[in-house]
């Protein structure tokens, strides 16, 4: 797995990457949403609308591999990278796996681009967390921004 060593936030060289992929409907065009924010406080938003279609989870990888993309492009070398989809993380890390046709290629483009940076985590956070990033994927779509509410599912499901 190309996860060499956890980045650290703190030490003043760490990129901090949010994501977020929408298809509308589901499936639709896809809308990508990507916070960039470098080591010195600069800030970059893209609301990318790569006239592809697609359901949810495409969208969801096409913006992780585009988060990918941009980062390295800037710069990046270490890299924090945050999204909501359970799916996209999941599968990219490998602690999951799927045989849908669709999702196996757009997996192992992130992959490929993982192994460009020096270091690198990918962590999930809570939908209300990645405001942002669906911000800027609703706009590349031309949706309104929606209220972000705290997402309880992944804490109800450690209970199950």
């Amino acid at each position: 797995m190309p996860f060499r060593s956890q980045p650290d936030v703190y030490a003043g060289n760490c990129w901090q990457v949010w994501f977020d992929g929408s298809a509308l409907p589901n499936p639709g065009r896809i809308g990508l949403g990507i916070v960039i924010v470098s080591p010195d406080g600069r800030r970059m938003e893209h609301a990318l609308a790569p006239g592809l279609h697609g359901c949810n989870n495409q969208a969801e990888l096409h913006a992780l591999c585009a988060a990918l993309e941009l980062a390295h492009a800037a710069g990046a070398q270490q890299l924090l990278l945050r999204g909501d989809s359970d799916v996209a993380i999941a599968h990219v890390k490998g602690s999951s796996s799927t045989q849908i046709a669709t999702l196996v290629p757009l997996i192992e483009v992130a992959r490929n681009w993982l192994s460009r940076f020096d270091q690198i985590e990918l962590q999930w956070v809570p939908r209300h967390r990645n405001a942002e990033a669906d911000r800027l994927c609703r706009q590349a779509l031309g949706l309104a921004q929606k209220e972000a509410k705290p997402d309880n599912r992944r804490k109800n499901r450690k209970r199950r």
